[in-house]
């Protein structure tokens, strides 16, 4: 059995720090074959410098996808096209830099190689007016399936709704449909009828003790004025939250999706 693991999104210090201290340690016990994580929030809770991309690119980290906060960090638009392991929302008008999916070779363990396809979209639902995901995805799922031995998806969005509607558009297409954005881990992973893996949201990496990333109080003060803050991110006790997908090698089909929800008591 092939085994990969996803994470939710990377935020800032204590996300990147987190990883630093346990990918490694992950991978191994898990006997991990590839490794994708969702980097858009790693520089402050608010895109991804081009230091903060090194630095995760220097983990055993096979793939970085993206989201709505893609270019907050404004430096990425130049420096994208260096980094061919980042993948961001396909449905950006063109031209824009970057690529909303790429081939990414995976040699297992007995020295075979796989190859998957990791296709990154953002959804439209309480999220900025980017071209549809579903029309854009429509002409390109079978030739995705026919190009690659898998294909995952990360579907960056708010809506719970339109998240699941998007993975029943791609069931018997994709191998696994993720969601990706609340931050907040949802218990709903399974395999649809057609095969494909399936969850509405893998969580988030970073501080547990925050309200998704953000020092609790900022955010109370501001619900409480309705005057904004500068957002501060939280301190205290981190998490890393993901999937593990399990595959049978042979049928390139996932056997189990199973969620990875670790917790530690540390400052970061």
């Amino acid at each position: 059995m092939m085994k990969i693991l996803i994470l939710g999104d990377v935020y800032g210090r204590p996300g990147r720090k987190i990883l630093k201290d346990k990918l490694a340690t992950i991978i191994a016990e898990q006997a991990i074959d590839f490794t994708i994580v969702n980097g858009e929030n790693a520089s402050g809770g608010n895109g991804l410098s081009t230091k903060n991309a090194k630095e995760l690119l220097n983990l055993p980290i096979d793939v970085i996808t993206m989201g709505n906060h893609v270019w907050q960090q404004k430096e990425l638009l130049e420096t994208i096209a260096d980094f061919p392991q980042i993948i961001r929302p396909l449905n950006y008008p063109e031209p824009c830099p970057g690529k909303g999916y790429d081939f990414f070779n995976c040699t297992l363990k007995d020295g075979r190689t796989k190859k998957i396809a990791v296709v990154n979209l953002s959804g439209q639902i309480f999220m900025p007016n980017l071209n549809c995901p579903f029309n854009l995805m429509a002409p390109l799922r079978e030739s995705l399936k026919a190009a690659a031995d898998l294909v995952l998806v990360d579907f960056h969005a708010e809506a719970t709704s339109e998240k699941i509607a998007f993975g029943y558009f791609m069931d018997g297409y994709a191998t696994a449909v993720y969601g990706t954005h609340t931050h907040v881990q949802t218990a709903d992973e399974r395999i649809l009828t057609g095969g494909t893996a399936y969850i509405t949201d893998i969580g988030m990496t970073g501080p547990l003790d925050g309200v998704i990333g953000v020092d609790s109080q900022i955010i109370l003060d501001t619900m409480l004025t309705k005057r904004p803050s500068r957002f501060v991110t939280a301190t205290g006790s981190v998490q890393i939250n993901g999937i593990i997908l399990t595959i049978d090698e042979l049928e390139n089909k996932v056997t189990h999706i199973t969620r990875l929800y670790q917790t530690y008591e540390t400052d970061q």
